[in-house]
């Protein structure tokens, strides 16, 4: 993911922004792996092989975001990996 795309992208649930990026893998400029977190609405958005996974609740895939959190739980902060929404470790 650019950083770039921080200045346009908002939460999908309460629509607030700027969201917070925490990097856990990058190349050249960009995030290869990360979270974005609203700090609205305490949701994390994984980001995966450069791109933001931005969905709703209802149409996200818990199993796969569980094993990014715990892929990651040094690497991401509390707040994300133990108090996140919709799930958290």
């Amino acid at each position: 993911m650019n950083r770039d795309l921080l200045d346009i992208l908002a939460c999908p649930m309460d629509k607030h922004h700027p969201l917070e990026l925490h990097e856990c893998r990058s190349r050249g400029g960009a995030v290869v792996e990360g979270a974005l977190y609203c700090t609205r609405c305490s949701r994390f958005y994984a980001i995966l092989e450069e791109i933001p996974i931005m969905m709703p609740d209802d149409l996200r895939d818990r199993g796969r975001e569980t094993e990014f959190l715990r892929a990651n739980r040094g690497r991401l902060p509390d707040k994300i990996t133990g108090r996140a929404l919709p799930w958290h470790l």
